[in-house]
């Protein structure tokens, strides 16, 4: 089969690889209809996560139709089902995947005694990703294996498209779990920094939970103007100071609520110098991410605020001002997304009408387009939002 798969730095090639088999009673193997490019895989694209390893098959969100099973499935899963695929793995039976915890899955992480050496203690295993994260091959490719399958799947309705459902397995989800953990209530302002694909969910989530005002924050036209569509207060970064404007729009008051949907790779500019000190720590191995919007959430949210953290990390960050958020009496809620927890009530939002995720997507393209896309989403070139490929 063809797949898209890691060589190195900035090295993603279409090749030929062996298809996927059968490994345990509880995989099954998915034809992929649509697989997406995500935000995170260009995290590995710059090769900022470590662990990952020369043929390595990337990707985490996608669907397709199920045509193998094992015997372990006990009737959840059969052939024919077409199915959303959860970036994170879940077994369904342990501690924290019985309270619903799905992303740190105590059992999934293949390689659970090299992650519990670098984080303390392993999370679930993930798709695509590193090999701490259990090495699992990804599905921008025609063929994905998916282990625990029997619990590892959204089945997807007929009569909506994959553009509308694909996103349930990773960004959709995660947008609403960055507003949910803000406990959001009607008097709020949320602002959002990063108004990518992430961010995008993020804003629609938060005024579904009903915030009064929702602000969102980038200097990309395009994704600004898809804000202002999704009912958001848009604030570019490179024409004005985002400080002085949430204080304006919460009357000097800060912003209750605070979504990182940017993560470890902030926008390095003239306009923002800890970017610049940021990019040089890291050249030098002195730093692992960009924090700057940490800094400034931090900063400007209302005492007693919430700030949630969507975003990926993938290390060490320098800088950070903890005495602020100590004496401001900051709630800091972070983590990979607990996918499963959600899905049931988005898939009812989305049949409702409430939600169309499809709205994101701007580009599509072939499976072998895909090296080519990975560079035009990284440039953000062609007012490129969002990639679906077409394995």
């Amino acid at each position: 089969m063809r797949a898209l798969v890691w060589h190195g730095k900035e090295d993603i090639r279409c090749d030929s690889v062996s298809d996927p088999e059968i490994e345990d009673p509880r995989d099954a193997i998915v034809k992929v209809t649509s697989c997406a490019i995500c935000g995170s895989d260009l995290h590995l694209f710059h090769n900022f996560i470590p662990a990952m390893l020369p043929g390595d098959i990337m990707g985490h969100e996608m669907m397709g139709e199920v045509v193998e099973v094992g015997s372990g499935m006990n009737g959840s899963l059969k052939k024919g089902d077409r199915i959303v695929v959860p970036f994170t793995i879940i077994c369904g039976e342990c501690e924290q995947c019985k309270r619903g915890n799905y992303s740190v899955c105590e059992t999934t992480n293949r390689n659970k005694q090299l992650a519990d050496k670098v984080y303390g203690h392993a999370t679930a295993g993930l798709f695509g990703y590193t090999h701490l994260t259990g090495g699992y091959p990804g599905g921008q490719a025609e063929y994905v294996r998916v282990p625990y399958a029997d619990k590892t799947h959204i089945k997807a309705p007929e009569g909506l498209s994959d553009e509308q459902v694909l996103f349930l397995g990773d960004i959709l989800p995660t947008g609403w779990q960055a507003a949910v953990q803000c406990d959001i209530e009607p008097t709020d302002t949320v602002a959002i920094w990063g108004c990518g694909p992430v961010g995008q969910m993020a804003i629609r989530s938060a005024i579904l939970l009903g915030a009064k005002q929702v602000v969102a924050i980038d200097y990309l036209p395009e994704r600004l103007e898809m804000a202002e569509a999704g009912g958001a207060v848009t604030i570019n970064f490179e024409d004005e100071s985002v400080i002085e404007r949430l204080q304006e729009l919460t009357d000097g008051k800060g912003p209750e609520k605070c979504i990182d949907a940017v993560g470890l790779e902030s926008h390095v500019g003239w306009s923002q110098p800890d970017t610049l000190v940021d990019r040089a720590k890291q050249m030098v191995g002195l730093e692992n991410d960009r924090p700057h919007v940490l800094r400034e959430m931090i900063y400007v949210c209302r005492p007693a605020g919430i700030i949630s953290i969507p975003g990926v990390y993938s290390g060490l960050i320098d800088k950070i001002p903890m005495g602020l958020a100590m004496n401001k009496g900051l709630t800091i809620r972070t983590g990979q997304t607990h996918v499963n927890r959600w899905t049931d009530d988005l898939l009812r939002r989305i049949e409702e009408g409430q939600i169309d995720p499809s709205f994101v997507v701007t580009h599509t393209a072939s499976l072998d387009e895909g090296p080519d896309m990975y560079k035009l989403f990284r440039n953000k070139q062609d007012s490129c939002i969002k990639v679906v490929l077409r394995p």
